[in-house]
């Protein structure tokens, strides 16, 4: 009875690669005189070891989803904005893995969890609007990026309560491996600004007027250089918390982060995230305003300057005095209110008014995603604020579903925070940052780097969860 039982409790993981020289070895040879055949095959090679990882290592899957989703350009194909990208195969491989370790979930009711579902929810239900008002294609692109975002909420609940639960030591080495990653590409995007390297398919128009030319400003890996410019805010609080706590990162290599984060966020021109990232070390400062001396914190002030001003100073000499104009510390009369917030202001007369003409739009939306591409505004508007452009597409639900995550989000990281937990202080003051730059662009929409953030607040539900 030993023997017949056997087979049951071995992982379940240890019969594929059996399976997978099964299936090769029969299906090689008639599909050798096929070249789509052979390519679909070399796909499949490709994605085996994606699928091996997320079947018998499904702790080590979110990272690499993350790195991915980081390191890896969209490919040229049409498909939406940016073009396909490869990450999603393996956030489908991750699924998949998670489907088959049912048995590993422990769901657990916290404010939190019913945050995250009540704003994902509110984003499906805008999508029959979105059909009704603009169209069964635009409503398809919507649902898509609901995915895509729900694709950052699986890597929280996988990581905090599924299968993918890291913790302790196995934390801080995942966040170690993740701030190689982000190091990585941070360098990547000042190369990217340096040598103005080609963009590739699906890349924003987006570029500074220098008198020695017009540079596209930094995007990196990314399409979008205020998604670069958010992601590195994110990972410089990370390196600012590691140098001030001596946790996870040595003080060399939290050092080295803070240079290199805050060079990449400054040359992505993205004055919304360098707000972030101020608002964030004042988080910082009042979260640990008890072991920290006034002295403490003018130096660390005065060495943030001193690292702004040596990249200035490697610029273009025309680039300080462009970057000061834009924060709206120079210029004189040149500087409107409207040029220092870039064009937002008549984009949100623009709502402002549609929703003043149709106030019942206040309670349905008109569905997620469609306002840059609807026309039930007369044109196509990027509202450039998370608040607003909620409102308008989601209605109140959204908007309050929205507003009570980031109460959550904060709630949570800051009780981590207050036993000590790096994750805590870290999530803490990032979204603090973040709930500032929501009000200047669409932070939401940045699906490659949320995954990140939210498997950094899954650590910090992990360290909670610990606690209690």
């Amino acid at each position: 009875m030993a023997g017949a039982d056997a087979p049951a409790t071995r992982p379940r993981a240890e019969w594929l690669p059996a399976l997978a020289i099964g299936i090769a070895t029969g299906i090689l040879p008639a599909i050798s005189r096929s070249p789509a055949a052979m390519r679909a095959m070399a796909g499949a090679l490709v994605t085996a070891p994606v699928l091996w990882i997320a079947f018998s290592r499904p702790r080590e899957w979110p990272l690499l989803f993350c790195g991915a989703a980081i390191l890896l350009p969209p490919a040229p194909f049409a498909i939406g904005d940016s073009g396909a990208h490869a990450s999603i195969l393996i956030a489908a491989a991750g699924l998949l893995g998670g489907m088959a370790s049912l048995r590993e979930w422990r769901i657990r009711r916290s404010g939190l969890n019913a945050a995250l579902a009540a704003y994902l929810g509110a984003l499906a239900l805008s999508l029959g609007w979105a059909a009704l008002y603009s169209g069964a294609a635009i409503a398809a692109q919507s649902a898509a990026r609901v995915i895509l975002l729900g694709t950052g909420v699986y890597v929280y609940f996988t990581a905090s309560q599924g299968p993918a639960q890291a913790g302790g030591a196995a934390a801080a080495r995942g966040a170690r491996a993740l701030f190689r990653i982000a190091a990585a590409a941070a360098i990547f995007g000042c190369l990217d600004f340096l040598y103005q390297l080609p963009a590739p398919a699906g890349f924003g128009a987006q570029y500074v007027w220098l008198s020695t030319g017009v540079y596209r400003r930094a995007q990196g890996l990314f399409y979008d250089a205020s998604a670069l410019g958010n992601f590195c805010a994110f990972f410089f609080v990370m390196s600012v918390v590691a140098f001030t706590a001596r946790k996870v990162l040595s003080r060399l290599a939290a050092a080295f982060g803070i240079a290199l984060f805050l060079a990449a966020m400054l040359l992505s021109f993205s004055r919304a995230a360098v707000g972030a990232a101020a608002i964030a070390c004042c988080a910082l400062a009042v979260v640990e305003r008890r072991r920290w001396p006034v002295a403490r914190v003018g130096f660390a002030a005065a060495a943030l300057v001193s690292i702004a001003v040596l990249v200035f100073a490697a610029m273009p000499s025309e680039f300080a005095s462009t970057y000061i104009a834009r924060l709206g510390f120079a210029g004189g009369a040149g500087v409107t209110p409207e040029r220092f917030f870039s064009g937002r202001l008549e984009t949100w007369k623009t709502i402002g008014g549609f929703l003043a003409e149709h106030p019942w739009q206040i309670l349905t939306g008109i569905g997620y995603k469609t306002l840059p591409y609807t026309q039930r505004l007369g044109k196509p508007v990027i509202a450039d604020n998370m608040y607003l452009s909620t409102l308008v597409e989601t209605g109140v639900f959204g908007l309050g579903a929205l507003l009570g995550l980031n109460a959550a989000i904060l709630g949570a990281a800051y009780r981590a925070a207050r036993r000590g937990s790096f994750f805590g202080k870290w999530m803490f003051c990032f979204w603090a940052g973040e709930v500032f730059q929501m009000m200047l662009g669409d932070v939401l929409t940045f699906w490659r780097v949320l995954p990140v953030y939210f498997w950094v607040l899954a650590q910090v539900v992990s360290d909670e969860s610990t606690a209690g």
